[in-house]
């Protein structure tokens, strides 16, 4: 499988990608179910999480299976030894892609949620999924600064303005507002309930929910 340009460098050698002898189609005929990455992406506070627990309890009540990737909770396994520096932050970004894929290709409708400020590394995660040929969902939660700085459920914000903390988005680091996602949420205006039914209602368009 050849990625584009804008990939990592395989420092790896002599390795190669094993296919088994179960297909995609085969597995999501076995859990009845498509996989999907729903990449959830927006500030610090506009709601993504929130967003993103109520919708795993919806789709479980529906009887599909999900599994929500939360910044907070892949900081403390998987990425616990990155930073947040600019080469951190994209490889933050880059590991999470991968798993995300797995779980998708697994038949797994994998709920990320991830600030992920930056247009081209959201476009490396959605390359990672197309050219497995893989469903990848951009859902911008689009939430004024003013209304994300005012929920500021950890306090980031406050800290950020003291120059407690640097490089943080919205603030002293800048957000890349998605050009072109797949579902557009207005989060300081819209409902968790109502955003949970725009998704859900997507999803079945597309016929990921069938």
């Amino acid at each position: 499988m050849v990625l584009g340009k804008r990939m990592s460098y395989q420092k790896s050698t002599n390795v190669s990608w094993q296919d088994g002898k179960v297909s995609l189609q085969d597995r999501y005929k076995l859990i009845r179910q498509r996989g999907a990455t729903l990449w959830m992406t927006g500030l610090s506070g506009s709601g993504k999480s929130t967003i993103a627990i109520a919708l795993e309890r919806a789709l479980f009540e529906k009887g599909f299976l999900s599994y929500r990737l939360d910044g907070d909770n892949i900081r403390l396994g998987i990425n616990k030894n990155l930073g947040f520096s600019a080469a951190d932050r994209k490889e933050n970004i880059r590991r999470i892609g991968e798993v995300s894929k797995l779980f998708t290709d697994a038949g797994i409708i994998t709920l990320a949620s991830f600030i992920s400020p930056y247009q081209e590394d959201r476009d490396i995660v959605r390359e990672i999924h197309e050219q497995s040929g893989l469903v990848f969902i951009e859902i911008f939660v689009d939430c004024k600064l003013e209304s994300a700085e005012k929920r500021d459920p950890k306090g980031l914000y406050k800290k950020a303005r003291k120059g407690e903390i640097k490089n943080f988005t919205g603030i002293d680091d800048p957000y890349e507002t998605p050009s072109h996602p797949e579902i557009h949420l207005i989060s300081d205006r819209m409902s968790v309930e109502d955003e949970v039914e725009e998704i859900i209602k997507y999803l079945s368009e597309i016929e990921i929910l069938v």
